[in-house]
């Protein structure tokens, strides 16, 4: 059976990584060989590998076990102590296998364990704990499968309206409900979609991780939605009744008479919506845009007004 590749190679990382290190390498390597970007024959198995990675490293807790126990880290028991493994481990491997180094039980030159019968080091160390049967580890009982996590990215759009959308997460196509008005950073909890549980036991949770796409018309900080909205001359200084495109539709801004560039308008309960703590608002930020090439007709008006105006900005 072929040993276990470290998570840390297969992301490419030093073991003092950072979360933030973690996370930058997933999301390049997960778009590079995503299946439905990359056609390479190998790509999709590197895909489910680089997702167990970083499914492992990015939770801090199955990271410490991953760090202590290597590829075994899903068998030991929770209350299994660190430094009582590694050393029963060593002690066991240096009367067996002729005194072979100590850390990892069987630690080979990549850091985890070669040919260890973990079995036989749980009997070793826990020989009580099973109820007198003869081998610890199957008197541990069934271990539930790890928690994972993944990135959801989503268009404003799509986050606005909510609804179904399908993914790849490790290899498997899923399904999932996302609640209108979902905003950046919220955690969906799909339950039983997480780790496979051993012996029988129930699998994981997974948590999908909101990301909202940038967008070239809306900018949104928590529920509120930002736009900027371009008038004319005639309709900042007379006042207009404006269209405006929100993710909800499209809707009316009025417009005071007066209004200049950066002035901000708020639609309120046009952002982002939410049933338990209503919507967020929309603010429109004035933009006073000018014909880039006006007619001659416009150029005489245009004129007229400079020559009547008595109007200077730069006066104050």
């Amino acid at each position: 059976m072929p040993a276990a590749r470290d998570f840390y190679e297969i992301l490419g990382l030093q073991r003092n990584a950072s979360q933030e290190d973690i996370q930058r390498a997933y999301r390049k390597l997960a778009r590079a060989n995503h299946p439905d970007v990359n056609k390479a024959p190998e790509a999709e198995d590197r895909f489910k590998d680089i997702s167990e990675a970083y499914s492992v490293l990015s939770d801090p807790k199955t990271r410490r076990r991953y760090d202590a126990f290597g590829p075994d880290f899903r068998q030991v028991p929770e209350d299994v102590d660190p430094e009582t493994w590694a050393r029963a481990g060593a002690g066991r491997a240096g009367a067996g296998r002729g005194g072979r180094g100590s850390g990892w039980p069987g630690q080979g030159p990549s850091g985890f364990g070669e040919g260890v019968d973990i079995d036989d080091l749980l009997e070793g160390l826990f020989s009580g704990r099973s109820g007198g049967a003869g081998r610890a580890g199957p008197g541990w009982g069934p271990i539930p499968g790890a928690d994972q996590e993944a990135e959801l990215e989503l268009s404003v759009e799509d986050a606005y309206r909510g609804g179904r959308k399908s993914l790849t997460v490790g290899g498997r196509r899923i399904e999932v409900r996302i609640p209108a008005g979902v905003t950046d950073g919220r955690r969906i909890r799909l339950a039983g979609q997480g780790g496979r549980g051993g012996d029988g036991a129930p699998p994981g949770d997974l948590y999908l991780i909101v990301r909202i796409a940038p967008h070239p018309r809306y900018r949104v900080e928590g529920r509120d939605i930002h736009i900027r909205l371009p008038i004319t001359p005639w309709e900042g200084a007379l006042g207009a009744a404006v269209a405006v495109e929100t993710p909800g539709g499209e809707t009316k801004v009025k417009v005071p008479p007066g209004t200049s560039s950066g002035r901000r308008l708020r639609l309120r309960g046009r952002g982002m919506p939410s049933p338990r703590e209503g919507p967020g608002d929309l603010f429109a930020e004035i933009q006073i845009m000018v014909p880039p090439r006006p007619t001659d007709e416009e150029r005489q008006l245009f004129e007229q007004l400079a020559a009547v105006s008595e109007f200077d900005p730069r006066r104050r």
